[in-house]
């Protein structure tokens, strides 16, 4: 591999990505990781390994089992995952326990509730919108 800046000389913030992008399969994780590098600013080289062939002459010649491979200056950062964890700064664990989903029922819940309080009774916040949100989240 030649030694690269991590800047261009417009002063972009340069990563490398290789990834499959072949007639019948473009790899999922390939795309996943050129939009998070794109949105944390970076201008993605996007190099296409077109051929089982050449994906595994790159996979040897990197040694390395996966694609896609992301390089940014001359540091692999690695597969999708590893570049997840790159950015946040730590190792992206699937399986810690999350309550998004189950915040984002009882907010949409409670709005339904209120928008029908405020259509039915003119005022958002009634006793009835209470019973609306006990009964739509039990929905």
């Amino acid at each position: 591999m030649t030694t690269r800046s991590q800047t261009n000389t417009a002063g972009h913030k340069v990563a490398r990505l290789y990834r499959m992008v072949m007639e019948d399969h473009v790899c999922p994780y390939g795309i996943k990781s050129k939009w998070l590098l794109e949105r944390h600013g970076y201008v993605v080289e996007d190099n296409h390994l077109t051929t089982r062939e050449e994906t595994d002459d790159f996979k040897n010649e990197v040694d390395v089992e996966t694609t896609p491979q992301t390089f940014i200056g001359d540091t692999r950062i690695g597969g999708y995952d590893d570049l997840r964890a790159h950015f946040a700064g730590k190792p992206a664990d699937d399986d810690a326990t999350t309550y998004v989903p189950v915040i984002v029922i009882f907010a949409t819940c409670a709005l339904m509730a209120m928008t029908l309080s405020y259509g039915v009774f003119g005022t958002v916040l009634t006793l009835r919108c209470i019973e609306w949100f006990a009964a739509f989240s039990m929905t």
